[in-house]
């Protein structure tokens, strides 16, 4: 006689069932989950950073600028941002305000509206700007997208309220609009009185001002308002390129204002910013030092490196974000050509920080810190010393010179911390 079942254990019964069957489920018709298990992963193998087309090896500088950064720098246009914008078109800007008695008149805020069109108004990205007072001018600047606006970064009822569409998420944002309540809602991110009290100053622009951060985003965002302007449609280059594109217009800006040290402008990125701040600096050599802050997959960490997000995640998630070609790699990573630490290495020989977060994963800190080692090797080409750390940092204890790297405690963020070591950074660098 077969014994009873309790009506408990026959609840538990199904349940494992059910979750037997999702699970089944998920195998097939999901994206496999990810690695956190650094135990589990595979070997794998980098592309070497140094070895030419041809097979030989680099061994200059000369060799470097001539033929192997031109020859990586084109393999990211093939296979993952798409083309950059070749034509020259000049700027136009417009003074919308001045204050000099900001934040306890310790600085002076201005704002500035940037048109990207040579002749319609409506294509445009605002810059908010704090410069550091009783300081002689001009002064290195800070320059770097925010996620929701310029607002955002400061609870100062001067800095005027975001007109363009925000992810229905963003704090205070109604209908995908700014509104007062989101005001200094990255402010935590944006350590302002913290670097005016260096002496520099910040300057910082909405990333959607380019283009909406969605799939569509392409057919309001500068992909498609300058495709007659640059020559370009939109299916040429990426969401990540457009945005980059945007921090070189910016920087168009600050070379023509007198109370700007245009030779030492610090081009910082976080996440999704961070790939974009990396590929802005590969594209354009007039930033002169460069900050990824926990940049991820498809920027700093390694593709090749099972471990947290994956190209094959983030381009069903985020297709937008880079061109086509870059989802093909997502079974089979092996093919790709190119990986983070050539990324990096396209920032040679300009100071570069990498940072990563402890409880930040999914971005996967070690595979960041392993390519920063490994592009330190370009570094040495130019007589510069990178990172030798034989392995792994312990949290707050930052390690390299030109080419630099930490890891703090904490999660997927821009922090006071952060924000010290960066400052630091560019005092050794630039004072």
């Amino acid at each position: 006689m077969r014994s009873p079942i309790s009506h408990k254990t026959s609840i538990r019964t199904i349940s494992t069932l059910i979750l037997g069957m999702l699970c089944c489920y998920n195998c097939f018709s999901q994206t496999p989950a990810s690695n956190l298990d650094e135990a589990k992963v595979p070997p794998y193998t980098l592309p070497d950073v140094l070895k030419m087309p041809n097979g030989k090896e680099v061994n200059t500088s000369q060799e470097w600028n001539k033929i192997q950064r031109p020859h990586i720098y084109h393999l990211y246009e093939e296979n993952q941002f798409g083309r950059y914008p070749a034509k020259k078109v000049a700027i136009r800007y417009r003074l919308l305000e001045t204050d000099n008695g900001a934040l306890q008149a310790t600085a002076t805020r201005k704002q500035v509206r940037i048109y990207l069109h040579p002749t319609d108004t409506t294509v445009f990205t605002d810059v908010l700007m704090y410069l550091p007072n009783n300081t002689k001018k001009p002064v290195p600047v800070f320059v770097g997208y925010n996620f929701t606006g310029n607002h955002a970064i400061q609870p100062d009822n001067g800095i005027l309220l975001s007109t363009s569409w925000l992810p229905a998420k963003a704090k205070g944002a109604i209908n995908n609009r700014a509104t007062d309540s989101s005001r200094g809602v990255e402010s935590s991110q944006w350590q302002v009185k913290e670097i005016l009290s260096h002496g520099y100053a910040v300057a910082t622009a909405y990333y959607a001002d380019i283009e909406p951060d969605n799939p569509d985003g392409w057919k309001t965002g500068i992909r498609t308002t300058l495709k007659d302007v640059l020559n370009m449609q939109p299916e040429e280059w990426s969401a990540i390129g457009a945005w980059a594109y945007g921090l070189s217009k910016i920087y168009d800006y600050l070379q023509k204002d007198k109370d700007i040290d245009a030779g030492k402008v610090a081009l910082i990125g976080h996440s999704r910013l961070g790939k974009a701040a990396l590929w802005a600096a590969a594209s354009d050599p007039r930033f002169a030092l460069v900050i990824s802050n926990e940049s991820g997959e498809g920027g700093a960490a390694l593709s090749k490196r099972w471990y947290g997000e994956t190209v094959k995640l983030i381009t069903e998630r985020f297709p937008h974000w880079f061109v086509a070609k870059y989802k093909t790699f997502g079974g089979n990573t092996n093919a790709l050509p190119i990986d983070g630490h050539m990324l990096l290495s396209l920032t040679a020989p300009r100071p570069l920080y990498v940072a990563s977060a402890e409880g930040d994963t999914w971005s996967d800190p070690k595979g960041e810190f392993l390519s920063a080692k490994e592009a330190s090797r370009v570094w040495a080409l130019f007589g510069k010393q990178g990172i030798d750390a034989g392995s792994m940092p312990a949290l707050h204890q930052p390690v390299g010179n030109t080419v630099r790297y930490h890891i703090r405690g904490g999660r997927h963020d821009v922090t006071l911390y952060d924000w010290q070591q960066y400052l630091q950074f560019a005092d050794k660098q630039w004072k």
